[in-house]
C-alpha cells in the first residue's frame, strides 16, 4: 500500500497530536480507521467484480492455457499427479459389489442360518429337558430305593420275632 515506515508513521501522530489536540484524537483515528476500512470494502469489491467479469469472458481459460504452454512439463506432472490420484482413490474403494445380485442369495443364506439355529436350539433345550427329566427320575428311584432299604430291615427283624 503506502510504503510508510515506522518513523514515518511516528512523525504523522505527532503531527496529529498538535493539529489536533489530544482531546480529539481517538474520534478523529476512529473517522480514519472506518474510513480505510470502507475504501478496503470498496477495492475488495471492485477487484471480485473484475474477477467474475474476467471468468465470465474466458480469460481464466485463456491464461491457464498460456501457463500450460509456457512450462508443459509442470502441466504433464499435474496430469499424472490427477490421474494416480483418481487412480488410487478407484484402487483403494475397491470394487462396488452388486447388491441386486446378492441380495437375494444372502436372503436366503441368512434364512438357512436362522432355520438350522432354531433347530439347533430346540434341540439343545429337549436335551436339556430329558437330561432334567432324567435326573428327577433318577432322585425318585433313589428315594424310593432308600425308603425300600428301611422297610426291609424292618420287616426282616419282625418276621424272625
Amino acid at each position: 500500500m503506502l510504503d510508510l515506515g515506522w518513523t514515518e508513521l511516528l512523525l504523522i501522530g505527532i503531527v496529529a497530536l498538535i493539529v489536533v489536540g489530544p482531546k480529539d484524537l481517538p474520534g478523529m483515528f476512529r473517522t480514519v480507521g472506518n474510513f480505510i476500512g470502507k475504501a478496503k470494502k470498496m477495492a475488495r469489491e471492485f477487484s471480485r467484480a473484475m474477477n467474475d467479469a474476467a471468468d465470465e469472458a474466458g480469460v481464466k481459460d485463456v491464461s491457464d492455457t498460456l501457463k500450460k504452454a509456457s512450462n508443459p512439463m509442470g502441466s504433464a506432472m499435474d496430469e499424472v499427479r490427477k490421474s494416480t490420484e483418481s487412480f488410487t482413490a478407484k484402487t483403494m474403494a475397491g470394487p462396488e459389489p452388486k447388491r441386486a445380485e446378492y441380495d437375494e442369495e444372502r436372503q436366503a443364506q441368512a434364512e438357512k442360518i436362522r432355520k438350522k439355529s432354531a433347530e439347533m436350539a430346540e434341540e439343545r433345550k429337549a436335551a436339556e429337558e430329558a437330561a432334567k427329566a432324567a435326573e428327577e427320575a433318577d432322585k425318585a428311584n433313589a428315594g424310593a430305593d432308600a425308603v425300600a432299604a428301611e422297610d426291609t430291615p424292618k420287616s426282616a427283624a419282625g418276621d424272625k420275632a
